[in-house]
């Protein structure tokens, strides 16, 4: 009898854990491998809304790919990555100027991890006075960082004048950021910086150069579905039937 009531008050905890993490501001899931997901909330005008972010583990440190977009969380990663894999961050890339993405750059740059964008980010966090990183990489550039090489492409305007994608071609892992959404999106979401006729060309830059990812990372919602770029292109060819002058 005591044992039941033991394992019955260690399911209660259990389940107790999970609705935590669940409930988490900064819900970290494992993609494959040595990747990893992570996923942050944001209150964007009375709706919170999710975004997506990864790491790699390497035995030269961990690589970080976009910034929580909850700042609250930017130190709070760093420590779920120290507890759970015992390595620090190394790199971080911000996949275009957002918030969203590039919202961590002063922060991680001041912890003294190296901090990447291209020449367009640059420049735009530099008009809007806002922190820039350490490195200004050209638009496709190959990483090598322990016995992982990544490239880092820029593939034409889309969902912003400066967005990237970085594929990992031996795990066949496409990390579209903004510039994929998420099959769950029933539009575009936000356009203020978007160039929507543009990006059905680069998107078919992006399906052209890095065929058959296993998986790829959008930069909101589920992203479990491999038809997310297909899915992208779909909702951009029906936003420029309906307005063919494009953004």
């Amino acid at each position: 009898m005591r044992k039941l009531a033991l394992i019955a008050l260690f399911l209660v905890q259990l389940s107790h854990s999970f609705a935590q993490s669940k409930n988490s501001p900064l819900q970290i899931s494992h993609l494959t491998g040595d990747f990893y997901v992570y996923k942050t909330f944001h209150d964007y005008k009375g709706t919170l809304i999710s975004a997506n972010a990864m790491y790699l583990v390497t035995d030269k440190g961990v690589v970080l790919f976009d910034a929580p977009w909850d700042k609250t969380q930017f130190q709070p990663l760093l420590d779920s990555i120290k507890a759970r894999h015992h390595k620090e961050v190394v790199m971080h890339f911000a996949t275009h100027s957002h918030e969203d993405r590039a919202g961590g750059l002063d922060f991680y740059r001041k912890k003294g991890i190296k901090t990447y964008t291209i020449k367009a980010t640059d420049q735009i966090l530099e008009k809007n006075k806002e922190a820039r990183a350490e490195f200004v990489i050209p638009d496709d550039t190959l990483f090598t960082v322990g016995k992982y090489t990544f490239e880092v492409y820029y593939p034409g305007k889309g969902h912003a004048s400066d967005n990237i994608v970085v594929w990992f071609n031996k795990q066949k892992i496409l990390y579209g950021g903004c510039f994929v959404k998420s099959v769950e999106a029933k539009d575009l979401g936000y356009l203020g910086d978007a160039d929507v006729k543009e990006w059905q060309k680069s998107i078919l830059k992006v399906q052209s150069k890095f065929k058959n990812p296993k998986y790829i990372v959008t930069g909101h919602d589920d992203l479990k579905d491999l038809t997310s770029l297909k899915h992208t292109l779909k909702l951009v060819k029906e936003y420029n039937a309906a307005k063919p002058s494009g953004k």
